[in-house]
């Protein structure tokens, strides 16, 4: 396997991994309202529209990372803002002194949004090496 099939497979296995897990907790935050609110709430938010608008950001945000007709310069706003989000779960966990397993989920879509996000860099480089050498 050549290495330009190698970054595609990684970028699709850790990018399909990491929208997986960010559906499954908007899922959740949208769908299981009395054990998302409840889960928001013990973190300090509200439990009523902040939830709501976090979980359809993620929606978004999988879309724009999912859909290749998508803009690059969107994609990346998309991975700033998975970014800003895992990075804020982690604080708020944290910030109550959570129990150091609360911080696994966060920390392990965090790894994957990092690898997601390292090929896709890596994909934007090389097409834009490939379209400057033409």
């Amino acid at each position: 396997m050549n290495e330009s099939k190698g970054l595609v497979a990684g970028f699709w296995i850790f990018t399909a991994l990491f929208c997986l897990e960010m559906s499954f907790t908007a899922y959740y935050e949208l769908l299981r309202l009395p054990e998302a609110a409840q889960a928001f709430t013990r973190l300090g938010f509200s439990a009523a529209s902040f939830r709501v608008e976090l979980s359809w950001a993620k929606v978004a945000g999988v879309a724009a990372l999912l859909v290749p007709m998508v803009p690059a310069r969107l994609k990346e706003w998309a991975y700033a803002g998975f970014a800003i989000n895992l990075i804020s779960a982690l604080i708020a966990h944290l910030s109550i002194s959570d129990r150091p397993a609360a911080l696994v989920p966060s920390a392990t879509t965090s790894v994957l949004w990092g690898l997601s996000y390292f090929f896709w860099r890596r994909l934007q480089t090389r097409l834009s090496e490939a379209t400057d050498c033409s």
